[in-house]
């Protein structure tokens, strides 16, 4: 359990302090969401709706290697990429779905430590795995809409040259721009959003415990 706390420590500081990923705290990241997914296949992990959502989390990493490997490739073996717009918008929207997805998932643990701290015996009916499943299947499923949205707003852009002015795809092309818009500010505001509600959380937290 120590190098769980270790490895959430480390995805904090990843998603919810560092304004932005680098390759330093993404390497760490990568080897750290390889670890424990080694460490919770062990028997002397207890399968709790904790477990669940460390596991959906590290599993969210999944994204990162196929972004680097696949960037890794073209530049070392000099691929050419017939669509190139269209790979590295894909490449930079599962960068963006790992980052919501990670993002959510540290929200959902920190709730449930708060749960866990303040309301153990109220909460108990909550924080079941069959629960701690649905919420990271209900995660992975809006944050992939998300990621297909965003993808077709690129490919729209990056086609729209082309495309003739009284085609029915012009109306297509401006709900997507809105949608994917819209959809980018909200994710700003609920970015800035988790990492208050985080830090409130953690601050409850450890001001409880220090008065025990």
């Amino acid at each position: 359990m120590k190098d769980l706390r270790r490895y959430l420590v480390l995805k904090y500081i990843q998603y919810l302090v560092l304004s932005s990923s680098n390759a330093i705290s993404t390497l760490l990241g990568l080897l750290g969401s390889f670890y424990t997914i080694i460490i919770l296949q062990s028997a002397k992990v207890s399968s709790k709706s904790t477990a669940v959502l460390i596991s959906s989390l590290a599993k969210a990493d999944i994204l990162v290697s196929v972004s680097a490997v696949s960037e890794m490739v073209v530049w070392t073996f000099d691929v050419t990429i017939s669509s190139t717009a269209f790979t590295s918008a894909l490449l930079q929207n599962l960068l963006t779905a790992n980052t919501h997805i990670s993002c959510l998932l540290l929200s959902c643990v920190a709730f449930e430590a708060y749960l866990i701290t303040f309301f153990p015996t109220e909460s108990r009916h909550l924080r079941t795995v069959k629960n701690a499943r649905l919420t990271s299947r209900i995660i992975w499923i809006l944050v992939t809409a998300e990621c297909a949205l965003l993808q077709m707003d690129d490919l729209l852009k990056a086609s729209s040259t082309s495309a003739p002015t009284c085609s029915p795809c012009v109306l297509l092309f401006h709900f997507s721009s809105m949608a994917a818009a819209l959809l980018r500010s909200l994710s700003y505001f609920l970015g800035i959003l988790l990492r208050i509600v985080n830090v409130y959380i953690y601050y409850k937290i450890f001001f409880s415990m220090s008065n025990r």
